[in-house]
């Protein structure tokens, strides 16, 4: 140290101070009353940047005509309904959705791109909501539920679990119904399964004979099926309750930044507009989907 003291600011410098707090405040509240809400700056902007996942299908996947999918589709038809152009952010998963939150709906990330205006395909749970209060979640428009979908000559009725026994099963790597599956009963079937990619591919394993039953979500059933040349008639979807899936699935819906009512209002009042005028089921027809009520 040396020596010299930490003195308290003259009266006059303090006054000045004081002085200012006022003058200061007024300006930051003038400042807060000028910024455009969220929904203006889009609306000034002109576009709806709505971030989506990569390799992600039948919701939003890669294709020699670009990103294509049921999300996809609900982005064109949400900006539509809003009066918007459409901007698209695609974008690689992360450890877990509370980071793929952080990046794409209210912080952005640290390579530099996001946050969107809006992330689709977010589930509407009420103790993930509490997790993540930066992010509003809202607006479910479809709900997802885990299904077996089998072939009907390899297995003309699945009552329970022990009708899969000594034959091949496919599932999703890294998704809960895989786990469930294959931790059943204290592994009872864990060397029957075979993991892939997605489970659109492993609902494709089932039609092309490679295993004769898929745990899979119902959307990635039911597109496998849809796309497949010629069309099997021999499948069959059907529920395979199991410890840890939820037997009435989840809803899907979407996430903004917290405290953006006034697009979260526009972008629910888009979404029953696109109900109620037949869009929604239509844009689920199109994909080969059911349309199940949130």
């Amino acid at each position: 140290m040396n020596g010299a003291s930490h003195k308290p600011p003259s009266t006059g410098r303090r006054q000045l101070v004081l002085g200012l707090l006022p003058l200061l405040a007024g300006m930051g509240a003038a400042h807060a009353q000028e910024e455009p809400s969220g929904l203006e700056r889009i609306r000034a902007n002109g576009a709806l940047k709505v971030a989506l996942y990569n390799d992600f299908p039948p919701f939003s996947a890669k294709s020699a005509q670009g990103i294509q999918g049921l999300d996809v589709s609900l982005a064109q038809a949400l900006a539509r309904a809003m009066g918007l152009q459409l901007s698209l952010l695609p974008f690689d998963g992360d450890e877990n959705m509370n980071d793929d939150l952080r990046n794409m709906v209210w912080k952005g990330h640290y390579l530099g791109y996001g946050p969107a205006d809006v992330m689709l395909h977010v589930p509407v749970d009420k103790y993930f909501m509490q997790q993540n209060r930066q992010a509003l979640i809202f607006a479910p428009y479809m709900r997802e539920q885990v299904v077996l979908v089998r072939d009907k000559r390899r297995l003309p009725e699945v009552a329970g679990v022990a009708d899969l026994r000594g034959v091949p099963l496919a599932t999703e790597r890294g998704t809960g119904a895989a786990s469930a599956l294959i931790g059943h009963d204290n592994r009872l079937l864990s060397a029957q399964v075979h993991l892939y990619e997605n489970g659109v591919k492993a609902v494709q394993a089932v039609l092309q004979g490679e295993a004769a039953a898929a745990y899979v979500t119902r959307a990635q059933a039911e597109s496998a099926i849809f796309q497949a040349q010629p069309r099997s008639e021999q499948m069959a979807i059907g529920e395979l309750p199991l410890a840890g899936v939820p037997s009435q699935g989840w809803l899907v819906g979407m996430a903004i930044k917290a405290r953006n009512e006034e697009l979260g209002q526009a972008l629910q009042q888009a979404l029953q507009s696109l109900r109620g005028s037949g869009e929604l089921l239509a844009i689920f027809k199109q994909h080969g989907l059911t349309l199940t009520a949130p």
